[in-house]
């Protein structure tokens, strides 16, 4: 079957990206807000997107009552967070911190989730990640007005200690479990992979 994109409503296109587009890397993002409490909140239309300088994108878009997240009211005042990977002990903790919690309540707090200070900036991490990325805000784009895309770059790196061969610079893959969204409420483990040989071209 076939769609043009101009003959769909935004919520048929949403349907349609978030069933095929899979599985998709989730940021699991934390920012300050004015008073000091701290925001947690996944965003699965993300990624990254070079190395000099290290970028990361993902999309921000209002309520469906209208209201902007304190996600990026917390970006657009501060212009930091971090971006961190979940992995399977901690994918119900981030998916729970996608529940519409007032400003004045913090999602880490609410839930028992433990912070540890940030070097670069002033927003901390979420400790038990297995990754974080400390980032300033690069760009923001409005996109017809009711998404951003935030652009941040990264600053510093956290990893938890058991994943990472500082020789080598190679992570232990047998110990990293990240978890990736499907669509509505369904994610997906990484466990079941697969390796090729070094692909050969023609010539």
């Amino acid at each position: 079957m076939e769609y043009l994109s101009t003959d769909l409503s935004p919520r048929e296109r949403y349907k349609i990206l978030t069933s095929f587009v899979l599985p998709r890397p989730i940021a699991w993002v934390t920012t300050m807000g004015e008073t000091g409490i701290i925001n947690a909140a996944p965003f699965s239309f993300f990624n990254v997107l070079g190395e000099d300088p290290p970028l990361c994108v993902f999309a921000i878009n209002l309520r469906p009552d209208g209201r902007v997240k304190d996600t990026l009211v917390n970006i657009r005042r501060a212009g930091e967070f971090v971006v961190h990977i979940t992995d399977e002990p901690l994918a119900q903790a981030m998916h729970e911190t996608g529940g519409d919690f007032p400003p004045d309540i913090g999602e880490p707090d609410h839930l028992g989730l433990k912070l540890a200070p940030s070097r670069m900036i002033a927003v901390p991490r979420l400790a038990d990640a297995p990754f974080a990325m400390e980032c300033k805000t690069w760009q923001l784009i409005d996109v017809n007005g009711d998404r951003v895309l935030v652009l941040g770059e990264g600053l510093a790196f956290h990893i938890r200690d058991e994943l990472w061969d500082t020789e080598k610079m190679r992570v232990a893959m047998e110990l990293f479990h990240p978890v990736g969204r499907m669509f509505a409420d369904r994610y997906c483990r990484t466990n079941d992979r697969m390796d090729f040989p070094p692909a050969k071209g023609a010539g």
